[in-house]
């Protein structure tokens, strides 16, 4: 598979809204403004390509100094276990650097696939949830 990533803000929110919904993930997907929202707003903002068809992104929240929230991790279910999303993880590391923590909210079904792609599990988190 020849895919391609970029590090650019500018994508179609129909492309993001169709990873979420073809990789599992949990989003409002039928909200096109809150998604355009979550992007526009994002620090960084990863996907990666196959041809012309974006089969996975990684969108993060940063001070760029000492932590960085992963907030979406999305892969197509198509191309799942190929990489992609290891490699997200990689480059958004890349972006923040050496000394800013990588942390993020694992959906239940993903709590094995983090370990696997280098996180550590925490248990000294909070926090008050969404009420929409």
């Amino acid at each position: 598979m020849n895919i391609t990533y970029r590090n650019n803000k500018d994508v179609n929110v129909e492309d993001v809204i169709r990873v979420f919904k073809n990789s599992g993930i949990v989003r409002p997907i039928d909200q096109s403004e809150r998604i355009q929202a979550m992007m526009n707003n994002a620090d960084i903002l990863l996907t990666a390509w196959l041809g012309d068809k974006m089969i996975g992104v990684a969108r993060a929240l940063t001070d760029w100094s000492y932590c960085c929230y992963l907030s979406d991790l999305a892969v197509d279910k198509e191309v799942q276990k190929s990489g992609v999303g290891q490699e997200l993880i990689a480059k958004v590391r890349e972006e923040i650097g050496e000394e800013v923590a990588l942390i993020l909210l694992a959906a239940p079904s993903a709590m094995a696939y983090y370990p696997k792609v280098g996180f550590e599990k925490i248990e000294n988190g909070f926090m008050i949830k969404r009420k929409k």
